[in-house]
């Protein structure tokens, strides 16, 4: 998939067809025996070296992207900051497709979901509230994702209870 089909895919979807879609593609590559498809988690450091560091209520998780790899996220339980530090992205989301050159921010909602192409090798940075500070990476995430958009729909309703 390169930045042309990007833009025509998922450029002016409504919210649940890109939801459907972005959602499709993952489930796709997932079951694709590509071995350019990183599925487990010693690969993406292999691939996208991931850098963690903690302070007090905060979790900062730095990625580096190579050039022409495509990374789809998780679905982020909570509101984030989020920076690209160096390259420049195609970013697809359910506001639609952009395109994003560091140094820049951005602050993503919770309930979000992206799919980025990076077009030269990039760096991105999340920053994350962490009120209890987790150190363990998967308890961490245990609170901060949702692997599905019904795991994060049922989220929200116990938080909002």
């Amino acid at each position: 998939m390169d930045a042309l089909e990007i833009k025509k895919e998922y450029g002016s979807l409504s919210v649940e067809d890109f939801r459907k879609k972005v959602t499709d593609l993952e489930k796709a590559l997932f079951k694709s025996n590509e071995n350019v498809i990183v599925k487990e988690r010693q690969e993406l450091d292999t691939l996208c070296p991931l850098t963690h560091s903690f302070s007090e209520g905060i979790y900062v998780r730095e990625m580096f992207l190579p050039k022409d790899t495509i990374a789809i996220g998780k679905i982020h339980n909570k509101d984030h900051t989020w920076f690209l530090i160096k390259g420049s992205l195609l970013v697809a989301t359910e506001e639609g497709v952009k395109q994003i050159k560091a140094p820049v921010y951005f602050n993503s909602k919770a309930g979000c979901k992206r799919l980025a192409l990076s077009l030269e090798d990039s760096v991105f940075i999340n920053v994350h509230p962490n009120p209890k500070n987790i150190t363990d990476v998967d308890e961490l995430e245990k609170e901060l994702v949702c692997s599905s958009y019904e795991q994060y729909e049922k989220y929200k309703q116990i938080k909002n209870k």
